[in-house]
């Protein structure tokens, strides 16, 4: 039943697209605001920093052009991940991160390579798509407080969790086929459920 599942929702992902993605997003962060433990107004942050954090790097012509980077905030920790090449570019998108309002925390997993393929990009997103997917269907784990990010093969996890779930998540996506690497970012807390 779990592969049914799995499979469904991988087929449905990837007939999603353009403005239907949109809407669909959309219609899921309302959902994800309600059943998330962060409060409205650290979901609301949490996006705007993400929002910003990119947009100063679009904004920056040599950080634009010659790297990939991912910004992902939760509860105003923020992971950026990604390739640089070179260590000046690598510490410029960093500090651009660390200057936007409201960040408390940076873990910096950007590598000095150059931007990765498509072709990895879209193993990663299939990654992340097998990982979150196993971590709903889980009975005995509510998924959805599980933040997932796939760079190159590593999973990142994030969310506020108690150490058994915590555990639980972090053994789903070791056991997901094409994790290379899992990196626990959680936050813990006794009266997170």
């Amino acid at each position: 039943m779990k592969n049914i599942i799995l499979f469904t929702l991988l087929g449905i992902m990837t007939l999603l697209g353009g403005c239907a993605a949109v809407v669909v997003g959309g219609a899921a962060t309302g959902a994800n605001v309600a059943r998330d433990r962060r409060t409205t107004g650290t979901f609301i942050e949490d996006e705007a920093i993400e929002l910003k954090s990119l947009k100063a790097f679009v904004d920056d012509k040599e950080i634009n052009k010659q790297t990939h980077l991912n910004v992902t905030s939760f509860n105003t920790i923020v992971l950026v991940s990604g390739e640089a090449p070179t260590e000046a570019l690598r510490q410029r998108a960093i500090d651009i991160v660390r200057n936007i309002p409201k960040v408390s925390h940076v873990h910096n997993e950007i590598s000095i390579a150059g931007p990765s393929s498509l072709m990895s990009r879209s193993g990663d997103t299939l990654i992340t798509t097998k990982v979150k997917t196993k971590l709903i269907v889980e009975k005995n784990l509510d998924g959805s407080h599980v933040k997932v990010v796939t760079e190159n093969g590593v999973v990142y996890l994030m969310g506020l969790l108690n150490r058994k779930d915590a555990d639980k998540a972090t053994e789903i996506a070791r056991q997901t086929g094409g994790v290379q690497k899992v990196v626990r970012l959680f936050q813990y807390s006794d009266t997170a459920p």
